[in-house]
């Protein structure tokens, strides 16, 4: 531990200040300049640049690549259509919730679709938000309160319920894709511009 904090000294900035002001004070003493105080002058040359070199930067994080994170909300993705195989649940339901899984996969298709996804951090979010948690959480609320209505009929079914909530996830699926269609075209307009003005 105390090597490891030497070792870092001494490739600090300080440290380089200091040396660089020391070696000014070598050259100084050779020409006679420092005198009998030679050492003085060199240690303070030295302090000085230790006093007047700029901070340590510190160390920029290293986040994950935003491409790694999408394999893995796709590894993700057939994780739960392996859990949703296993549901039994009405053809309504399941109709709505494979067309949900549909377009989350396709926006989860590597290719253009990613490139752009990687640039919307918050895009990523909802894609990850959706296949992790919303539809799994949709689907077991409907697995249990199907059992609890079983013993108390009369109340509204639970596959009510179930095909708003993943109506409501296929609009926001939606929404996502359509941003992400402008944000395309965005681009593509931005690149026509530059191509137009650099020709002119």
């Amino acid at each position: 531990m105390a090597t490891s904090r030497a070792l870092a000294y001494l490739e600090s900035r300080k440290n380089l200040a200091g040396s660089a002001g020391g070696l000014a004070g070598l050259l100084l003493t050779f020409t006679g300049a420092a005198g009998p105080y030679w050492p003085v002058v060199v240690a303070g040359l030295y302090g000085a640049g230790v006093l007047i070199a700029p901070p340590e930067r510190p160390t920029v994080p290293d986040f994950p690549d935003p491409s790694a994170q999408l394999d893995e909300v796709r590894a993700d993705l057939e994780r739960l259509r392996e859990y949703l195989a296993d549901v039994d649940l009405p053809p309504a339901a399941r109709d709505r919730l494979t067309e949900l899984t549909q377009l989350l996969g396709a926006l989860l298709d590597p290719g253009w679709v990613t490139e752009i996804l990687v640039q919307d951090p918050d895009a990523v979010h909802t894609l990850s938000r959706a296949v992790r948690q919303d539809v799994p959480e949709a689907v077991d609320a409907y697995v249990r309160t199907r059992w609890w209505t079983r013993l108390a009929p009369g109340q509204e079914p639970p596959e009510r319920h179930l095909e708003r909530q993943l109506g409501l996830l296929r609009k926001e699926a939606e929404g996502l894709a359509a941003s992400l269609r402008e944000s395309e075209a965005r681009r593509q307009e931005s690149h026509t511009r530059y191509l137009e003005d650099r020709a002119d």
